[in-house]
């Protein structure tokens, strides 16, 4: 699985014609990946506004309002990919046009199947 992480509101501060190009890289990406038979699925997530965390705390479950992380990148959405090799996934996720052009970082992370932990 390919986490993307940026900065929510990024997108918005672009020209048209970079957020054109940028679309269109991302275009170009997922139409190769079909094409390789190697894309499983992905989504965007919702701007972190509407997002809402739930832990215990003091008082037993508490539910707030948005990640209050310490960080400027949130978890943007994620692209599930079936590749041979731990290093495609990852050559997969340094051509994203995220992280090309500086505006975010994406995790590579297998995901564990029903047996158990081993991968």
């Amino acid at each position: 699985m390919l986490l993307i992480w940026n900065r929510p509101g990024f997108v918005e501060e672009l020209s048209e014609a970079d957020r054109n190009a940028i679309f269109g890289e991302v275009d170009d990406i997922m139409k190769r990946l079909t094409e390789s038979g190697e894309l499983v699925g992905g989504e965007a997530l919702a701007h972190p506004s509407q997002t809402r965390t739930v832990r215990t705390g003091a008082a037993g479950v508490e539910i707030t309002d948005g990640p209050f992380v310490e960080s400027k990148e949130q978890f943007a959405g994620y692209l599930m990919v079936d590749c041979e090799t731990p290093e495609r996934a990852a050559e997969i996720a340094a051509n994203w046009p995220d992280v090309r052009r500086g505006f975010g970082v994406l995790e590579v992370r297998p995901v564990m199947d029903q047996a158990g932990t081993e991968m």
